[in-house]
């Protein structure tokens, strides 16, 4: 099972690698074009007006922390609502249908989690990035070497599958060849980013947020209303449709084992709360109350939508899982599972909506690589370049400077590499970065936060130990030994590292901080104090 789990997940978190399959040598989408480059056109008008309103780091950062708990809620929805969630989740529920729920009910937990824990002190004690809040009370030049490390392991290799993914959507709906595709969509993440910072990026989210909310409701409206609007009516014609049968709406679909399981539900949880063009947003509105109320409404919409895309993979077992229309010469599914909305789309809408539903994919693409690029530039230019070489004594002008120039930097390296990758299939990357985010980010976050004892060497020491345990599970487990090198048997057996890592991490940063008796370490124990009176006040 655990085989089967990594060829489902390396078609589900790629982006879109189904959609390049099923287009190929077929005629470009004249409503997917029409509506792709009305989407294209309107964000860059946001960006130009972001852009004459983006004039300091404050703004560049964290949009001037002028935007409001609503607008912040549908932005940080839209940041978590990836093409990976919308086709990948929606294509796992087609496959394995139940256990697609761990995937949705993990998600919309993570932010609970986030609402309780981070949001409220993250606005009081950070600036632009989530390493402000752990140099606050630790050595800041190593922590934020280490929080720079972090995001670069979890952006750089999201931030490729999602340009790969739209690199092979634009192609399958304009017909251009695979590198001009790439070309195009780096082109317009360096725009959004470089001009329009942060106002820009979140605006972008906000209308990628409603459109792939709006096309997501009309397409699990669409289901239900063929089945009169009884679940119990469509889930019977799901199962009646699939090789599982009755065992499709039972547990087990996926993983065989408790430690697959619970590494996922840590995955969510934790990784969710370590993703720092998530951590980002909590410092675009004004004050701790707007931060908790954004993270209120985006719990809403997220698990509003996790519940729609869990009705949209029903409807695709029960409408197109036995359809001809839909399966080729071998009855299977025409691109793979990751394309079940896709196909749904055309069976609820015809044509127009199909063009809808693929515009609205390629703009959570695009508007989450904008997040991701914001985000590795600003580990770069204000934690590594202004706090660490320049020992925070950089100028306004001179970090915006270099912010704009990483952002360049980073997107020409993305789209290098993705051109270096056509064909190859980078998701099983994308599968855990989730994973790292949880081994390294959230345990340093939340021990700096709550824990008196915890030192810079426990914080060094732990975030390594999530890392390296991370990586080196991960290409040992069966996505990696088996499904990508060719190895008959994986060395580690479990879907996800997270379990293992997550616990290294903790244990190694309690180890080294309650072994440490530096003069350092008396200094991050007394900082604690100050750290608590400004987490409650809000004082920087």
């Amino acid at each position: 099972m655990n085989r089967r789990m990594a060829g489902l997940l390396l078609a589900a978190s790629a982006g879109l690698p189904g959609v390049a399959a099923a287009a190929a040598g077929g005629s470009p989408n004249v409503s997917a074009i029409s509506m792709f480059l009305g989407f294209v056109s309107l964000t860059l008008v946001i960006t130009w007006w972001a852009a004459r309103r983006t004039r300091s780091t404050t703004d560049f950062y964290a949009a001037g922390n002028r935007i409001g708990g609503f607008q912040n809620g549908l932005a940080i929805a839209g940041d978590f609502m990836s093409a990976a969630t919308f086709l990948g989740i929606s294509g796992l529920a087609f496959l394995a249908g139940f256990d697609a729920l761990l995937f949705s009910i993990g998600g919309t937990v993570g932010w609970a989690v986030i609402l309780f824990l981070f949001a409220e002190r993250l606005r009081n004690l950070g600036r632009y990035t989530f390493a402000d809040v752990v140099a606050l009370r630790l050595d800041r030049v190593p922590v934020r070497g280490l929080a720079a490390l972090g995001t670069l392991a979890v952006a750089i290799p999201y931030l490729l599958a999602q340009l790969v993914g739209a690199g092979a959507l634009v192609q399958s709906l304009f017909g251009l060849p695979y590198p001009w595709a790439v070309i195009l969509v780096g082109v317009l993440m360096t725009l959004y980013v470089s001009f329009g910072g942060m106002i820009a990026t979140t605006w972008v989210q906000i209308v990628k947020a409603v459109l792939l909310l709006l096309g997501g409701t009309v397409l699990g409206i669409g289901v239900l209303l063929a089945y009169g609007f009884d679940f119990g009516t469509l889930a019977a014609a799901a199962v009646d449709n699939h090789p599982r049968g009755n065992w499709l709406m039972a547990p087990g679909g996926l993983y065989e084992d408790p430690i697959s399981v619970l590494s996922v539900a840590l995955a969510f949880i934790c990784g969710t709360a370590g993703l720092p063009h998530i951590l980002m947003r909590f410092f675009t509105v004004p004050d701790a109350r707007q931060a908790r109320r954004s993270v209120g409404y985006a719990i809403g919409f997220i698990g509003y939508f996790m519940g729609i895309i869990f009705i949209i993979g029903l409807g695709a077992v029960a409408l197109i899982g036995n359809n001809p229309d839909f399966l080729d010469a071998e009855g299977k599914l025409i691109g793979g599972s990751n394309l079940v909305a896709v196909h749904l789309s055309q069976v609820i809408g015809g044509d127009y909506f199909l063009g809808f539903i693929s515009a609205v994919a390629f703009a959570t693409i695009l508007a989450v690589v904008s997040g991701i690029t914001l985000s590795a530039a600003s580990t770069i230019s204000h934690d590594l370049y202004a706090n660490v070489f320049r020992h925070g004594r950089s100028t306004e002008a001179g970090e915006l400077k270099v912010s704009r120039l990483t952002t360049i930097a980073i997107s020409a390296v993305a789209i290098g590499l993705s051109l270096a990758l056509e064909g190859e299939n980078v998701g099983v990357i994308a599968t855990f970065v989730l994973a790292i985010a949880a081994s390294v980010n959230f345990p340093v976050l939340i021990l700096s936060m709550y824990w008196r004892g915890f030192t810079t060497r426990g914080a060094l020491a732990g975030g390594s130990a999530g890392l390296v345990v991370a990586l080196v599970l991960t290409v040992l487990s069966p996505t990696v030994w088996v499904a990508l090198i060719g190895f008959r048997e994986p060395i580690y057996p479990y879907a996800f590292p997270t379990v293992f890592s997550v616990a290294a991490a903790f244990l190694f940063a309690w180890l080294f901080s309650v072994t440490d008796k530096s003069a350092r370490a008396g200094t991050d124990r007394e900082s604690f104090d100050a750290l608590l009176v400004r987490s409650e006040l809000g004082e920087l």
